[in-house]
């Protein structure tokens, strides 16, 4: 079992930079990949970025250039770098870690880009 808890969202305004945390509990955290996803009002969750358990990245088209994910498996977390935020990116962010037999989400994090 793996209990994720997010961190770090907030008001910021466009151009500006944050910086998410998700923190892992109750298992070995380097084992699992670990993605970003965020859910905007109305519309699916989509995939940010991704860390697997050997390092490998990848981002949405969206991000690429702005945001940066890395993990500390000494300190159980991976953060997700986010600078040049814009209006559209607000949304909740959520942290999710698997393996292919489990899959674990936290409660998310809203970040809220104004204009």
């Amino acid at each position: 079992q793996v209990r994720l808890v997010e961190s770090g969202g907030g008001l910021v305004q466009s151009g500006g930079s944050l910086r998410l945390s998700c923190a892992a509990s109750g298992s070995i955290f380097s084992i699992y990949n670990v993605g970003w996803y965020r859910q905007a009002p109305g519309k699916q969750r989509d995939l940010v970025a991704r860390i697997t358990n050997i390092g490998s990245t990848n981002y949405a088209d969206s991000v690429k250039g702005r945001f940066t994910i890395s993990r500390d498996n000494a300190k159980n977390t991976v953060y997700l770098q986010m600078n040049s935020l814009k209006p559209e990116d607000t949304a909740v962010y959520y942290c999710n870690a698997n393996t292919p037999r489990y899959d674990y989400w936290g409660q998310g994090t809203q970040v809220t880009v104004s204009s």
